[in-house]
């Protein structure tokens, strides 16, 4: 059962505690930044979680500003679409409503559990950083974009909390943070998804080029990888594997544990690839980085 932390009481709770019982996600975005990203991100994980354990869910986008281009940046960071109407849910028998809100939120919601979000902000490490990401197609530092073709001998190791994004000082608010640059960011926004997954949502996120650059050589590598194993028998998710994914991501969305079960899958030795390539597919529900993508070109 899907767990999370309630920041209202510090308790964890179901997120689903009626059995099949429809669950309304209320995002709450107060600007175009990317800590608001990182909201409908978070939001975007609990849906596809919810939904892989059998749960029917509603989505909805509350944002009193830039709504619009809110669902733009939303959609090519894959994440589900938000519904139109709060009013609609009300006649369908909802179980339970979920905020997820930043955790600098001036006005938090009055009633059901909160999952917060703690702030992100893009640092541009060297000058022309931005200019370098907007003009790079999805490949920051000349690293491999989301189709997986570029160089992949910078970096080897997929991202994690000490090469994609560093633990930092959470601003005062939102909007104390630079211009974003969102354009540029969204050039390669698997990458950009990718990054923020990889650190735990509570922990603050301090995002360069760098960063973006491992993300996507990760994705390039994992890509091939996934091609080259579906060119091999089918074998099943091991069980033992699958225990440890599904411990990981109904433990208040561990994403960064979820990572790390790939990470092990991609190295074991004992596994055969019909079972690797199902295991990053079976994953890739929840994560939606588009693994699957590279099947049928040549590894």
């Amino acid at each position: 059962m899907l767990r999370i932390l309630d920041a209202r009481t510090g308790e964890p709770v179901a997120a689903a505690p009626a059995r099949r019982g429809l669950t309304r996600i209320e995002a709450y975005a107060s600007g175009l930044d990317l800590t608001a990203l990182r909201v409908l991100l978070t939001a975007d994980v609990l849906v596809r979680a919810l939904e892989l354990g059998g749960t029917p869910v509603w989505t909805i986008l509350t944002a009193p500003h830039r709504h619009a281009e809110l669902r733009t940046a939303a959609t090519h960071l894959a994440i589900r679409p938000f519904e139109d109407g709060r009013d609609l849910a009300s006649g369908l028998g909802e179980a339970q409503v979920i905020h997820v809100v930043a955790e600098d939120t001036a006005t938090m919601p009055s009633e059901g559990p909160l999952l917060t979000v703690a702030p992100a902000v893009w640092t541009a490490a060297e000058p022309g950083d931005d200019e370098r990401l907007g003009r790079s197609g999805g490949s920051p530092r000349g690293g491999a974009g989301t189709g997986g073709h570029g160089s992949d001998a910078a970096s080897d190791a997929p991202p994690d909390t000490a090469t994609t994004a560093g633990e930092a000082p959470a601003p005062r608010s939102s909007g104390d943070q630079p211009p974003l640059g969102l354009p540029a960011l969204l050039s390669d926004p698997t990458a950009l998804r990718l990054a923020l997954l990889s650190v735990p949502r509570n922990t603050a996120v301090r995002l360069d080029a760098d960063g973006l650059g491992a993300a996507a050589q990760s994705l390039a590598r994992w890509r091939r990888a996934v091609a080259g194993w579906a060119r091999q028998p089918s074998r099943p998710v091991p069980d033992a594997v699958r225990v440890r994914l599904r411990a990981a991501w109904e433990d208040d969305l561990d994403l960064p544990g979820v990572l790390a079960v790939l990470r092990d899958v991609e190295s074991a030795s004992e596994l055969p690839d019909g079972a690797r390539f199902e295991t990053y597919v079976y994953a890739d529900r929840l994560l939606a980085l588009d693994l699957a993508r590279d099947l049928g070109s040549f590894a």
